[in-house]
């Protein structure tokens, strides 16, 4: 079977269920495993590099505005690879090329690939996502076997959390954008709640929302997460940096005072993935590193200095 995947997050599943050598293809973004780089890439980016956050979040809300893509589709290349599978997905035309897209671009090949379509939007989605795929593979003992594997990894979290009593459980808002504020939504407050923190900005199986200085002052957070969508750990830490030296900050850290974590959001938390497993467990770690271990090969939290970036990170990978 010859499999093409149009985002990381299906990249990642994919191989995950052991099918990296039916791969023929994967989008621009995808670069989890390692053993995927240097693939045939079926997308590419309509946003020039090097734009500051708020110059992208203007010209992506221009583009949905106008009901323009951000990504291309090589569809001579789609052709030419000629998939038995295609996975992509419907669930946000930020993440990837649209579903309509590549429903178009379907009409002129060689076949009729199948095409699943993935629109997680809590964990449970996205462990259903696996049988989904696995049985369009014809790999379905395979799907079960690695969906109680992540299954297994979830509620081995959930049941340490149970002993933390509510007290002792910090308010956690996520931000993954940053000029302007954007929360994060859909699986982030229940991976928060899991972890054994409060949710307290972004709502469970909604979209990220924008949101104003004053309701994240509102919110009054003990631990901020920094996980910005699309953007790796050198690049987020460019833009908070700004963000933690702007006076609105210096009010707000004033009068909350609240620890700042800051993860490799293009990683882990804004892939609806088999790594929001991964999130979960360095999450819970970083929040209660005494009753949660962090397991092998796992990367922790920076921990940021909380009132301005004169002394920069703290500690952390």
């Amino acid at each position: 079977m010859k499999i093409v995947t149009l985002l990381p997050s299906a990249t990642e599943l994919v191989c995950g269920l052991g099918l990296r050598d039916d791969l023929v293809g994967v989008s621009h973004e995808c670069d989890w495993p390692p053993s995927v780089l240097g693939m045939p890439v079926l997308t590419r980016s309509r946003i020039p590099p090097g734009l500051s956050s708020d110059a992208i979040d203007r010209l992506v809300t221009a583009q949905l505005q106008d009901d323009a893509s951000l990504y291309s589709l090589e569809e001579e290349l789609l052709r030419e690879l000629a998939p038995d599978l295609i996975v992509t997905q419907a669930l946000c035309d930020v993440c990837a090329v649209s579903g309509s897209e590549v429903a178009r671009a379907i009409g002129s090949l060689p076949g009729t690939p199948v095409v699943v379509n993935l629109e997680p939007i809590c964990l449970q989605d996205v462990l259903d996502t696996v049988g989904l795929v696995a049985a369009a593979a014809g790999c379905v003992e395979r799907g079960r076997e690695y969906t109680a594997e992540l299954q297994s990894r979830i509620d081995a979290v959930a049941s340490r959390s149970l002993a933390i009593p509510a007290t002792a459980r910090p308010r956690v808002a996520l931000l993954d954008w940053l000029d302007p504020i954007f929360d994060g939504g859909h699986w982030v407050p229940e991976l928060i709640t899991l972890a054994g923190g409060i949710p307290c900005l972004g709502a469970a199986r909604e979209p990220s929302q924008r949101r104003a200085w004053q309701e994240l002052a509102d919110a009054s957070p003990d631990v901020l997460v920094i996980a910005l969508c699309g953007f790796d750990i050198e690049r987020s830490l460019e833009d908070t940096r700004v963000f933690l030296d702007r006076p609105d900050w210096t009010q707000l850290h004033a009068a909350a005072k609240p620890r700042v974590l800051l993860f490799d959001g293009n990683a882990y938390f804004s892939r609806p993935g088999p790594r929001l497993v991964d999130s979960l467990e360095i999450l819970a770690h970083a929040l209660h590193p005494e009753l949660h271990p962090l397991p092998a090969g796992m990367p922790q939290a920076r921990t940021l200095a909380g009132n301005g970036m004169s002394a920069a990170v703290e500690s952390g990978a």
